[in-house]
């Protein structure tokens, strides 16, 4: 048995070295000349910034009323089977009801225009950004630092909304405040995707740091999930000097290495992950087949976009139920069993559809969905980005629902300099949207980290000076 067990091993190592060996990754374009908007390559970009507000027209709200109520009659569902075969058609029809009689537009656009907008052409295409400045009082002396938040799939700026004050309000125990930058990513609501192929989460986040230079900030602070987690995981890797801390909450290593400790893991898990942890990645097998269950959007979206895109921006009630499933199951496995996927158990129909809307009013499904092709094709893996370490200072919130898990022994293989790992008490995927007060608290309290970090490094550096 134990040389069967030995070969296992060897064999996995074997493997594991096999897929996690790279070659040099290419260089990136030069950013000055990689244009992904319509016109000729190299063209003159008008680099204004421009207010903006969330304006829909009639006409666009009169046509999704009109689909709303030729929604044709739902298959039913398949007897107690919940969520488990996908969004439960019996209580989807109260969504559908909700969203044709009930939902306001104009009211929930007046509070998604709550906060200051803008749009700028960043390499040929409009990206669209919330720009919000803390008010500090004048009895006080507070630093004011600019903070990246970037947001992933199927999400948007909506799942910011709750954060945002309690990222710009200062807080009594801290001298610093956050002055906040929460683009719409390439191809997602009012940013416009590109006209050409290529663009994947490297050349993202490309994009995001010429936003920045755009809006002039020389050193900043960046936080994300889902795709925003890989985006300012690369900008960091791309731009060390540029960022003063990465805080994730969603943290991931895709390497050969990561894999082979993972299954060596199963046979002694004391080497990889503590006992209080062990049930968030072992036993693998119900782990692996959890994370199969739920990536079968990701497989269809890196091959096939453009189909299920048409599918998608044709029907309101087919966005809906794409979308809202995800909300159910990736904020925590358990719903799927229940009638009504406890969709409401963190969020308001009202928040649920208002990001529902930012896709279907700019119809942008189609683009979004294209990030997965972009990204996981052979281009963009020849990049080897989820190869290459994080030097930055980081952190990483651990929410115990969260799609995959890794324990801070496997991080610290990406993540250099991880100086937070927290265990948050609740929450899953999508943490801002759904516990923002714990992921608020967990960013100010890696941002104080650092902060003193630095003013450290200052001292020492003034005193050798």
């Amino acid at each position: 048995m134990w040389k069967l067990a030995l070969v296992s091993v060897l064999l996995v190592y074997g493997v594991a070295k096999y897929l996690g060996s790279t070659t040099e990754p290419e260089t990136l374009t030069s950013p000055s000349s990689e244009n992904w908007g319509p016109g000729e390559l190299g063209g003159k970009i008008d680099e204004s910034i421009r207010p903006f507000k969330i304006d829909v027209s009639k006409k666009v709200i009169d046509d999704l009323k009109a689909r709303l109520n030729r929604t044709r009659t739902l298959r039913k569902p398949l007897e107690g089977v919940g969520w488990t075969y996908g969004i439960n058609s019996d209580y989807f029809e109260t969504i559908i009801e909700y969203w044709r009689t009930k939902y306001d537009w104009t009211k929930r656009q007046t509070l998604l225009n709550k906060y200051p907008q803008f749009k700028t052409n960043i390499q040929g295409l409009d990206i669209h950004f919330y720009h919000v400045k803390p008010t500090v009082p004048k009895d006080r002396s507070v630093r004011v630092l600019p903070l990246l938040l970037v947001h992933g799939w199927p999400g948007s700026v909506v799942e910011f909304q709750k954060i945002i004050p309690q990222l710009t309000t200062p807080r009594p125990d801290r001298d610093f405040v956050f002055e906040l930058i929460v683009p719409s990513l390439p191809g997602y609501g009012f940013s416009d995707g590109s006209v050409r192929p290529g663009m994947g989460s490297a050349h993202v986040a490309v994009i995001m740091m010429n936003l920045m230079n755009r809006l002039g900030y020389e050193k900043f602070y960046t936080q994300g999930g889902d795709w925003g987690s890989s985006v300012v995981t690369q900008m960091g890797i791309f731009y060390p000097t540029r960022v003063f801390g990465t805080h994730l909450n969603f943290c991931m290593v895709r390497t050969g290495s990561s894999i082979f400790w993972s299954i060596i893991g199963s046979y002694i898990p004391s080497l990889i992950v503590s006992d209080e942890h062990w049930s968030k990645m072992y036993p693998l097998s119900h782990h692996y087949s959890r994370l199969l269950e739920e990536t079968g959007y990701a497989h269809l979206q890196s091959t096939k976009p453009d189909t299920i895109g048409v599918a998608l921006s044709d029907s309101p009630a087919g966005l809906a139920a794409y979308i809202l499933e995800k909300f159910s199951t990736w904020t925590n496995p358990e719903y799927r069993f229940s009638q009504d996927g406890k969709l409401l158990e963190k969020f308001t129909i009202d928040e649920l559809l208002d990001n529902v809307m930012v896709y279907w009013v700019t119809n942008s499904i189609t683009t979004s969905m294209r990030l997965y092709a972009e990204s996981f094709n052979s281009a963009h893996r020849k990049l080897a980005v989820d190869e290459l370490p994080l030097h930055t200072p980081s952190a990483c919130a651990l929410f115990p629902h969260e799609i995959t898990y890794h324990p801070e022994s496997l991080l610290r293989a990406k993540y250099l300099n991880l100086i937070q790992a927290n265990h948050l008490a609740r929450g899953g995927h999508f943490a801002a949207f759904e516990e923002p007060q714990l992921l608020a608290d967990d960013v100010w309290s890696f941002v104080d980290k650092v902060e003193a970090r630095r003013k450290t490094e200052k001292i020492s550096k003034s005193t050798e000076l």
